[in-house]
């Protein structure tokens, strides 16, 4: 199977899960070729990993305008009919206004260089993450190039805009679409005719719970990590909030902070505000392999967001058997149990937040329960290589025009994993709505 994956820029350190499945795609034997609206900046080149991705990947932009006009000419005396059904489909998607009518524009114009790629490297199928602005040059790629799509529905922003995005039309032409959790899969189908919702299916972005060494946990904590864009929808000024709090009857707490973002200055500069600078660590963006060093020595995953999907850094501290304290939103609960493997607490809510994290320093038995149910969680239920077999079969069996399977109930029945991919079994319970129709860091 050849396919192509689609991003608008990979890859990122903010987007690891999308890299973990691109290569466990191809440890399954799928011919996987990666392109990219933009050419990622050295700042996400924190790995070797990353720097590898980044040179088989291939670059929309930018682009010579001579070779722009030459493939658009090739794509339109070639195949004039599918040409001019994308100028149609362009047209009748736009964003209002001047300023949408030109983006869309050049979204058009990137479509042709990604269709005449795809069919350079007789490609069968392209799959879109982050489904704003790359979700659009896939779909008038598709329609322009004759091939079929995909996309992995994330959110939470393609929410907020859902018709300036036309998720609606993404959703209907689209051979299926791979939601992350229950949550998104239920926004998607707000905007889906009911007969399109059997071909939404769950897959959780996932990790590797092998790469994580469970931490020990003993006596009084004090180590707190945050890891994540530094961006106003993470929340982290209530985080600082509650760690003034704290650090009254907790002097030696200290916060350290992995990530790196615009809101970065401001957010220093409220710590030391705050006098907090002996207790929060800014440390910037780190490779997957610092990540899980930091892990190991920390306490306590705090994540205070506003807006998420279902973090994939939420995964891994608790595949390290860290107990997490996030914020009850979009899907997190569908990964974190509350007060079975973490706490969850209403987003913005401080008190809740100083209150979560006292109780977890002061009871090391917490932790360990806690983090023991984390880790078990994620094995169970977040596998990256239970999700992407699924992902690879499901992709397979649309492809192939076959009755979409129904996902496994859990590991055991899912795909055996051995140097070659083995079919998926099916399960024959019977499945209520959700569950028959189910298939992200």
């Amino acid at each position: 199977m050849r396919i192509g994956y689609l991003t608008g820029e990979y890859p990122r350190v903010t987007d690891t899960f999308i890299q973990r499945e691109v290569m466990t795609m191809r440890e399954m034997g799928a011919d996987v070729h990666t392109f990219s609206i933009r050419r990622t900046g050295d700042k996400h080149m924190v790995g070797e990993e990353q720097k590898r991705e980044r040179d088989r990947t291939f670059y929309i932009l930018p682009t010579n305008p001579i070779h722009l006009l030459l493939t658009h000419l090739r794509l339109l005396v070639t195949s004039p009919r599918k040409y001019l059904k994308a100028i149609k489909l362009a047209w009748s998607t736009s964003q209002p206004g001047f300023k949408g009518g030109l983006y869309q524009l050049f979204y058009f114009l990137e479509a042709g260089i990604l269709a005449q790629q795809i069919k350079a490297r007789k490609i069968t199928h392209l799959h879109n993450h982050i489904a704003e602005a790359s979700g659009t040059v896939a779909m008038l790629a598709g329609t322009m190039g004759g091939f079929t799509y995909s996309f992995t529905l994330h959110g939470p922003y393609i929410f907020f805009k859902p018709y300036q995005w036309r998720l609606d039309e993404k959703i209907k032409r689209a051979l299926f679409v791979s939601c992350i959790s229950h949550f998104a899969r239920s926004q998607g189908m707000i905007f889906a005719t009911p007969e399109k919702w059997q071909r939404m299916h769950i897959v959780h972005c996932g990790i590797d719970p092998t790469l994580f060494k469970p931490f020990t946990h003993k006596g009084q904590g004090k180590r707190l990590l945050f890891v994540g864009r530094l961006a106003a929808a993470k929340g982290l000024p209530v985080l600082l909030e509650s760690l003034v709090t704290l650090q009254k009857k907790y002097p030696d707490i200290l916060l350290t902070v992995i990530g790196d973002g615009a809101e970065r200055t401001q957010l220093q500069k409220q710590t030391i505000q705050l006098g907090l600078s002996r207790n929060v660590n800014y440390v910037g963006s780190k490779s997957q392999t610092e990540v899980r060093e930091y892990l190991q020595e920390t306490d306590i995953f705090v994540m205070s967001s506003f807006a998420e999907g279902v973090p994939v850094v939420l995964m891994e501290a608790m595949a390290t058997g860290i107990p997490v304290v996030a914020t009850q939103i979009a899907g997190i609960s569908e990964l974190v149990e509350h007060e079975v493997n973490g706490y969850l607490l209403p987003p913005g809510d401080s008190t809740s937040l100083t209150h979560s994290i006292e109780i977890l320093l002061n009871n090391p038995e917490t932790r360990v329960s806690f983090g023991t149910k984390a880790r078990q969680k994620v094995k169970r239920d977040f596998n990256i290589r239970y999700e992407v077999s699924w992902l690879y079969q499901l992709m397979n069996s649309a492809l192939q025009g076959r009755m979409e399977p129904i996902r496994p109930d859990s590991p055991s029945e899912q795909l055996v994993l051995n140097s070659n991919l083995v079919p998926l079994r099916k399960t024959n319970k019977s499945n209520d709505t959700n569950k028959a129709t189910i298939s992200q860091r």
